[in-house]
């Protein structure tokens, strides 16, 4: 990772009012209730005493980069799992999951002629929000799952009792998930120059393979022409990763906020980059207090609801010194509302000069249910958001500097569509998510490949 950047002035981390838990003052929504405080004091007063899983010097080099991209001379790609389960903490998993983002990124490296700046929906992805507070059925109620987090997926009273121990089961699993993700970088996973580490196999039938094996051939030979002429370049055996979840559940988020030495303010160092979620945005609201006093880069998830009139205030409150890098907007509007919701956004924060990195997530505004009971997307309606919100951003000026997306390296068939043309009877297959359905391998490696045909021309604003 890079070396920590010089401190900025005092009074940008001078936040009136606020301690890690001046949220509690405010209306928590999406909050477990947990039956037993003092069980939940002991767990939250044992997290704050372990490790932290990132780095302040991390988090202040993804500031700068995310400032980059807000420039136009980075692209941000932003992915992984709706939500991660602990079961999935396996050398398989973690690789296949980085495998995808490095293997995305690459497409993306060579299609856009820019530094990719990766992120990962891991390493403390645990929590959901969920749209009620309990489940039924047949005439039971019980609390929602929500998440690794706070309880188990089984439909029984002692699985769905929210229990405060998983907060430190949480901070166990995304440390062995972030050790070895660290070990796998430095370790060379992402050397171009050994092309044995990028197993092929799963797209052997696909009619992306033979584009992909050019691309990567004309890469390696790149490469190596130019060391014939120059020696071994420094920075192809390895990359920067950087980690994201949504802060949703308060509790954990406050245990990881601490200070360090020679570092001014506070830092959430339970990850790199965590956002609040559209469910948990209100201006007068605990995710709101919560973020505004953190030196982390974070980010906002924006629906087709928000107005002009709600979002400005809320990048005011978040990013009151108007700091390059600090704020990244994620709009997720759907294939269908994007044209009318978007435009009005974008114009009022270009209007008011306001620094935000503008990302878009075609996923979460395209989720429907399928006949057959099933949680999918379409990818016609998630590459047509993708598309539209590319000519939207060039039509008002404005730059688009990334995706966020969730997606897997597992060959499941949770969306519906691609290369392969998966439909709805299909879903059958291969259907894993816990909540939401997730781009596979081959539908991850597509979609960065069409950003790079719809980019060519829209990035260049």
């Amino acid at each position: 990772m890079s070396h920590a950047m010089p401190l900025a002035p005092t009074s940008m981390y001078t936040t009136s009012g606020w301690a890690p838990g001046s949220w509690q003052q405010r209306q928590a929504l999406q909050q477990p209730q947990y039956e037993n405080v003092d069980e939940l004091a002991r767990a939250t007063g044992q997290l704050a005493t372990l490790p932290p899983l990132v780095t302040s010097w991390e988090v202040i080099a993804l500031k700068q980069a995310l400032a980059e991209a807000q420039e136009g001379k980075r692209f941000l790609l932003q992915g992984g799992d709706c939500a991660e389960s602990f079961a999935d903490c396996t050398s398989p998993v973690i690789s296949n999951r980085l495998k995808v983002l490095l293997q995305m990124s690459l497409v993306l490296v060579h299609g856009l002629k820019k530094p990719v700046l990766r992120v990962g929906r891991f390493a403390g992805q645990y929590a959901k929000p969920r749209s009620a507070d309990t489940e039924t059925r047949d005439g039971v109620t019980l609390p929602s799952f929500r998440g690794d987090l706070v309880n188990s997926q089984e439909f029984t009273p002692e699985a769905r009792r929210p229990d405060p121990q998983r907060l430190i089961q949480a901070h166990a699993h995304s440390a062995l998930t972030m050790n070895f993700v660290r070990a796998l970088i430095d370790g060379g996973f992402a050397d171009l120059h050994h092309p044995e580490y990028w197993d092929l196999a799963w797209v052997e039938h696909s009619p992306l393979a033979a584009e992909y094996r050019r691309m990567v051939a004309g890469i390696g030979d790149s490469l190596r022409f130019m060391e014939t002429l120059a020696g071994p370049i420094a920075g192809f055996s390895r990359v920067d990763f950087f980690t994201s979840h949504e802060a949703l559940l308060l509790h954990y988020e406050e245990a990881l906020t601490r200070q360090v030495p020679r570092h001014q303010g506070w830092f959430n160092l339970s990850t790199h980059f965590p956002w609040i979620g559209m469910r948990t945005a209100a201006l007068d609201g605990a995710h709101v207090e919560y973020f505004r006093g953190i030196r982390n880069p974070i980010a906002v998830k924006v629906g087709p609801s928000v107005t002009p009139d709600q979002l400005l205030p809320l990048i005011d409150a978040l990013n009151p010194e108007n700091e390059p890098g600090r704020l990244t907007l994620i709009h997720r509007m759907g294939n269908g509302p994007i044209g009318a919701a978007l435009p009005p956004l974008l114009a009022a924060v270009k209007r008011e000069d306001r620094r935000v990195l503008w990302v878009a997530d075609p996923m979460h505004g395209n989720t429907e249910t399928t006949s057959n009971g099933y949680k999918t997307r379409r990818f016609d309606n998630i590459r047509g958001e993708l598309d539209q919100a590319f000519d939207i951003h060039a039509a008002a000026g404005t730059r688009l500097g990334g995706v966020h997306l969730e997606l897997t390296g597992e060959d499941v068939t949770e969306c519906m569509g691609g290369a392969r043309d998966l439909n709805e009877a299909d879903l059958d297959r291969a259907y894993k998510s816990m909540v939401d359905p997730r781009l596979n391998y081959e539908q991850s490696l597509e979609l960065a490949m069409l950003i790079v045909r719809k980019s060519a021309g829209s990035l260049a604003v």
